[in-house]
């Protein structure tokens, strides 16, 4: 099964990442990919974080939805939707949404990030509050699509393997991250904990990464990757936009969880 991961310099401009979403979607849906991942953000970078509460949707309708759903039904491709910011009733803050539409464009599944970026970055004059804008899902979600049950995680979750743990015991078999790291962070850490989340669960890992310099000033790392059930790299694609491509094989995942099944010898729950 041939998945994709689009990698994105988002801009300020929602129309102009709509667009620049739509070209790479079709570009990986005539390589021959099932299901693509668009990265953490994609729709709206902003000057300021709270620019993405101006263009915020409710759930079920506006430009970014409508434009997820209708090119996956004239691609026949299933998106998984990096973040979408949607309005959140009695809440200022919106929430950082991965959506997933399937082939014939209806929305199947909603993720909420879970765990958000408020941090310091260590060595640099570089500082990060999500939750001053954007309100913590609760809500471990998986879901069944043609590449096999996929679990949902948006960046920062990728550091909380209890998170991934938990899919994993619902019966996931891939994870999808997408994601907007730092430079610093992702030459640090982006790899080695994509890899740690596929060792440990024997499952896939589809990493969507924003990458370059943006209008805010931020510098995101890039390297989105696509990382088997063995943890390894197979395709990664270092900067600038584009897509990566490779393929899930299921049964050799299968074959692997039976010969080597670390995942049933667990004894500390979750």
């Amino acid at each position: 099964m041939q998945v994709a991961a689009i990698q994105m310099t988002s801009a300020a401009g929602v129309a102009e990442n709509l667009a620049t979403a739509g070209q790479l979607l079709a570009e990986a849906a005539a390589a021959g990919a099932r299901v693509a991942v668009l990265p953490e953000n994609f729709a709206i970078m902003g000057r300021r974080e709270a620019d993405k509460l101006a263009v915020a949707e409710l759930p079920g309708g506006g430009p970014i939805q409508d434009m997820l759903a209708q090119t996956a039904a004239r691609l026949g491709l299933w998106i998984v939707a990096g973040t979408v910011p949607l309005r959140v009733a009695g809440e200022s803050r919106v929430a950082a949404a991965s959506l997933v539409y399937d082939a014939e464009g209806r929305q199947v599944a909603r993720y909420d990030k879970i765990h958000l970026f408020d941090v310091d970055i260590p060595g640099r004059d570089e500082a990060y509050r999500e939750s001053a804008n954007n309100r913590p899902g609760d809500d471990v979600v998986v879901v069944d699509t043609p590449a096999g049950r996929l679990g949902l995680s948006v960046c920062y979750d990728v550091r909380f393997p209890e998170l991934f743990r938990q899919m994993s015991a619902a019966g996931a078999t891939w994870f999808t991250v997408p994601a907007a790291f730092t430079v610093p962070t992702g030459e640090a850490h982006w790899e080695v904990l994509l890899r740690a989340r596929a060792i440990e669960n024997l499952c896939a890992v589809v990493a969507a990464a924003q990458a370059g310099d943006h209008a805010n000033g931020r510098a995101t790392y890039g390297h989105s990757m696509i990382i088997d059930h063995w943890g390894r790299v197979l395709a990664v694609r270092p900067q600038q936009p584009g897509v990566v491509l490779a393929n899930l094989d299921a049964a050799a995942q299968a074959e692997a969880r039976q010969r080597f099944p670390a995942l049933t010898h667990r004894r500390l729950g979750c």
